[in-house]
């Protein structure tokens, strides 16, 4: 699922696609803003993490799962 982070003072937003559950993802984000992380820490598909403070979090976008399709259908 693709995953778009603001941060405060910086032009771009960090997109990521992530294999972590929406619920997931927003229970790292309640526990940064809610004080018990100094950090969101999130890990995108090839396993890198992404860490961002927590005091400079502006939004984070959750998007919907993506869905691979195969093959050369016609749109």
């Amino acid at each position: 699922m693709e995953v778009k982070i603001g941060v405060q003072n910086a032009p771009r937003e960090i997109v990521i696609e992530s294999s972590q559950s929406a619920d997931e993802v927003e229970s790292a984000v309640a526990d940064a803003l809610g004080g018990k992380a100094q950090l969101l820490s999130l890990t995108d598909e090839q396993g890198r993490r992404v860490l961002v403070p927590a005091d400079r979090l502006a939004y984070v976008e959750i998007g919907e799962p993506s869905v691979r399709k195969v093959g050369f259908g016609a749109l």
